[in-house]
């Protein structure tokens, strides 16, 4: 039937853009004011940049650019060579990760635009800071059960593991604790709460950490003037560095790298949700597909419905 469509019932062998669609496919008609960027993979993890417009709302007339590959010279290129200056000189803001790549392509291409780093991967760089001292306080757990079982077998006793009074082993806390640590504390559920309490009691590190990542999305979640919102990240570093914990340090210089995009978002609370949704369709419309054998038909289906 695929074969069948391809060939006979649809317009695919006389698409516009078959020609060069494995390399990319451009449709300057849905340029906007408001634009994402991303990459996603569409087959054997090849990466793909993705421009798409916000104002379709992920609907038809969203998809602006599918380029193949990341490099920021060869997407740049290709975009300011397919959509015409005037078309890319009302593009007023566009919407982006932390990558340098994405950023360049971005600055180079559509210069009258202001760059936003996205709240959502700020905000997972300081949980994932988190969940990084939370595997290693889960190793050194495991270790130290290696250690009690050996020692437990030299004197020719059962090895019997140390329970807490919520009946988790101290690996078994640390595992469990991955999901709550994610989540506001009013979001928590009661058996939630009482293994906080006991993990907190047992890594007071792992509390501090947690309510750093936590005052982090407070300054998104409450903060609406761009000014305000310099102060309070000023604070907050201030609290990183007196709190002396490695990866939130590295944390903190990544933001102040990206210190200007990142206010940017104060000014229309502008997220690149767009794009992370637009990623998750494609992602669905690959497994409903059972993934992508021919790129070019695979792109030709997805701009009938999205371009």
């Amino acid at each position: 039937m695929e074969e069948q469509y391809a060939t006979h019932l649809s317009d695919y062998t006389s698409w516009d853009q078959l020609d060069h669609a494995e390399d990319y496919v451009v449709f300057l008609e849905n340029i906007g004011e408001y634009l994402t960027i991303d990459e996603t993979s569409l087959s054997q993890g090849e990466l793909y940049t993705i421009v798409t417009n916000k104002a379709a709302k992920g609907n038809k007339g969203c998809l602006v650019a599918i380029i193949k590959g990341t490099d920021s010279e060869r997407v740049k290129s290709i975009l300011i060579r397919k959509i015409p200056l005037e078309k890319r000189r009302l593009v007023k803001e566009v919407t982006l990760d932390m990558a340098a790549s994405m950023e360049q392509i971005v600055t180079k291409t559509f210069t009258k635009a202001t760059l936003v780093t996205d709240r959502f991967h700020v905000q997972k760089l300081a949980y994932d800071a988190v969940q990084q001292m939370r595997i290693e306080y889960r190793w050194e757990a495991i270790e130290q059960e290696n250690k009690e079982i050996e020692l437990s077998r030299e004197m020719g006793k059962s090895f019997v593991p140390n329970k807490l009074e919520n009946g988790d082993t101290p690996k078994q806390l640390l595992a469990r604790s991955r999901y709550l640590l994610f989540k506001r504390k009013e979001l928590w559920s009661p058996s939630q709460i009482h293994r906080a309490e006991i993990l907190f009691h047992l890594y007071p590190h792992l509390e501090q950490a947690y309510n750093l990542a936590q005052k982090l999305g407070r300054v998104y979640q409450k903060v609406k003037d761009k000014g305000v919102a310099f102060t309070k990240l000023a604070q907050w570093y201030d609290q990183v560095e007196k709190a002396g914990f490695k990866s939130f340090n590295t944390v903190s210089r990544t933001i102040q790298n990206h210190y200007l995009t990142i206010l940017n978002y104060f000014e229309r609370r502008s997220t690149n949700a767009a794009a992370e949704s637009f990623n998750a369709k494609i992602k669905a419309f690959r497994s409903q597909f059972r993934g992508v054998r021919n790129v070019s038909f695979f792109l030709y289906r997805l701009s009938k419905i999205y371009a």
